[in-house]
């Protein structure tokens, strides 16, 4: 068919509810599964040109709302964001016992940390 877009997978995660049924199987069978298009075909019950139609149009969709939304740009600009949060803190608390050992600053640092990995949950 085409080179495959593996981010599709993450933009389904985000949008494939507003998807129809077809649409967002064919994605998920597509580029989930690894599933070809008369295997598609078969599992939907639509011709092989129904399904790579309805995957064309998906697809479509999901870049447009990406586009529109920006919902998973977001989301992986805040993990980037919260990993250098826990890099950052884990040099805080090496510093912190190296050189002073402020209680406060180990506490404040392991609040840190951990509230940066709730947002990685």
């Amino acid at each position: 068919m085409y080179e495959k877009d593996l981010r599709l997978s993450i933009l389904l995660d985000f949008y494939g509810e507003l998807l129809t049924d077809k649409q967002r199987q064919a994605i998920e069978y597509y580029y989930d599964e690894d599933m070809s298009l008369s295997e598609i075909a078969e599992h939907l019950f639509i011709s092989r040109q129904g399904v790579r139609d309805s995957i064309k149009r998906g697809e479509q969709m999901l870049y447009n709302m990406e586009a529109k939304l920006g919902l998973a740009a977001r989301f992986e600009q805040q993990k980037k964001n919260a990993d250098e949060i826990l890099r950052l803190t884990g040099e805080i608390s090496d510093i912190n016992l190296k050189r002073s050992c402020v209680p406060d600053i180990s506490v404040r640092a392991d609040k840190i940390t951990a509230l940066a990995k709730e947002i990685l949950r």
